[in-house]
């Protein structure tokens, strides 16, 4: 192998990988309500194992994250999403 393919290869194969900005959903469709008795909507931002996803895996906004943390906790309470990931027997 020479020299110049091997720098190529190397070029190649070391690319950086670069994220889009995320622009808040909730900001860009004002049409879009949080509000606690959407589970459906609020499903989107919770995992698997019941937590809030964080900020930098939503893409939302400060205000909006906020927002869907307090609409999370009310659903919660009212049992219309669980507590944790797993459906108790």
């Amino acid at each position: 192998m020479t020299n110049q393919s091997f720098m190529n290869e190397t070029q190649e194969t070391s690319r950086r990988y670069f994220t889009r900005p995320r622009v808040c959903q909730f900001c860009t469709d004002k049409s879009i309500k949080i509000d606690y008795k959407q589970v459906e909507v609020l499903r989107r931002f919770v995992t698997e194992e019941g937590k809030i996803r964080p900020r930098r895996q939503s893409g939302v906004c400060a205000k909006h994250q906020r927002e869907l943390a307090k609409a999370v906790k009310r659903a919660r309470h009212i049992a219309l999403l669980p507590f944790s990931g797993e459906i108790l027997r």
